[in-house]
């Protein structure tokens, strides 16, 4: 994956498929809830709650195993973050949003930043999805 160029989807169509189930949730209510994981189809812990918009993820360099990670400023603050929100998707690439992360009261809170990436998709190993959240996206 790392090493080869491929260029058509199926080379990446996995994590395309996961990551387009997550753009559609953050997108759309779903009304089927039995799956769990990245792909099950409804954000938040339990269906009926609808406050969620963002299902947060990190994404693992296939070559390396190290997460990505990028750097954003969010009111003249620079930071570095390895969690993002998938925004859109074409063909094996796809753009996220950086969110940066602080902790309170023992509970992880994402913020957007302005700051995105578009990362190809032949570069990713894995994918990891936190907790459903709801994010501020002005």
């Amino acid at each position: 994956m790392c090493d080869k160029k491929n260029e058509n989807i199926e080379s990446c169509e996995c994590l395309h498929d996961i990551l387009e189930t997550i753009v559609n949730l953050q997108h759309h209510d779903h009304p089927k809830c039995s799956a769990t994981g990245c792909d099950k189809p409804y954000l938040g812990p339990e269906k009926r709650f609808t406050c969620y918009n963002t299902r947060p993820i990190s994404l693992y360099n296939c070559c390396t195993g190290n997460m990505w990670s990028f750097p954003y400023t969010v009111n003249g603050n620079t930071g570095t973050s390895t969690v993002f929100r998938v925004e859109s998707l074409d063909d094996c690439c796809c753009s996220c949003r950086i969110l940066c992360t602080t902790v309170e009261n023992g509970v992880t809170v994402y913020n957007a930043t302005n700051d995105f990436v578009t990362i190809n998709l032949d570069c990713v190993g894995a994918i990891k999805c936190y907790a459903d959240t709801y994010i501020d996206l002005c």
